[in-house]
This record gives C-alpha cells, sequence and structure tokens, in this order.
C-alpha cells in the first residue's frame, strides 16, 4: 500500500474504503460511477482515515496534496486480496461494483452509492437489499 501522505491508524479513527467509479467500458458506467471531485468534501471530515479500494484507469486520481487517502493500487490484484483490504476496514462506501457485492458478501458495512435508475437487484424505493440486508445501506441519487 502506498499513500501520498505516510502515518498509521490513529486512535480513534474509522478506517473507510472507497471506490467511486467502475469499469468505464460497461455500459451504464456513465450513470454509475461518481468524478472524484465531487467526493473532495469527504476529505474534510474529522475521525475518519480513508483507504482508497479504486481499481483501473480512475486509482490515480486518490494520490492527492489535498487528501490524506492511502491507496492500495496495485496490491489488489485479485478478489482475495480485495477481501484481505476490506476486512481491515470499519465500512466501504461504493459505486455499484464488484466491491460492494464483495463487501456484502464478506459481512462489512457498505454504502452504495447508486443512480437514479440503478439495476434490478438493487430493488426500488428501499435503503436495504435483500442480498446482503444486514451490513448495506442504499443511498440513491
Amino acid at each position: 500500500m502506498t499513500s501520498a501522505h505516510q502515518g498509521g491508524n490513529e486512535a480513534g479513527h474509522r478506517k473507510i474504503g472507497l471506490v467511486w467509479a467502475g469499469n468505464p467500458d460497461h455500459h451504464p458506467d456513465r450513470s454509475r460511477s461518481v468524478p472524484f471531485n465531487v467526493l473532495l468534501p469527504l476529505a474534510s471530515l474529522e475521525g475518519i482515515e480513508w483507504f482508497s479500494l479504486q481499481k483501473g484507469l480512475d486509482a490515480h486520481k486518490a494520490e492527492r496534496d489535498d487528501w490524506r487517502i492511502h491507496v492500495f493500487g496495485p496490491s489488489l490484484d485479485s478478489f482475495d486480496a480485495t477481501a484481505a483490504a476490506i476486512e481491515s476496514l470499519d465500512l466501504v462506501i461504493a459505486v455499484n461494483t464488484s466491491v460492494a457485492h464483495l463487501g456484502g458478501a464478506l459481512g462489512k458495512p457498505v454504502w452504495v452509492m447508486l443512480p437514479a435508475q440503478a439495476g434490478w437487484r438493487w430493488m426500488t424505493e428501499r435503503t436495504d437489499n435483500p442480498w446482503y440486508p444486514t451490513v448495506v445501506r442504499l443511498f440513491r441519487q
């Protein structure tokens, strides 16, 4: 794991993983991915240690001077590695990607950012999901 800013976990801080973009070649990705800059206000929240679980072309966007976010980078080379990273966190916040499903399957709390026209598996008008009823919370656009 690399980070633009080095430093260990500070006492009392929640460790939160973040995924803001899916595969850009996926047909509905335009409505599911979130521009990283939209999430920058999260950087000012107190008591949180942020970890990027982002893969692909958008992964480098977390390497910034204005947000202390740890970047796992190339070490997330398999579902096993991603699962191990998720297990070390208190919460995962993600768009509708495999990371959201992996976190839910692992029983880790996950907040999923959904577009207005979310896929069928997220149902409608709900803040939870029967696939992962106790750990996943849905936030709709």
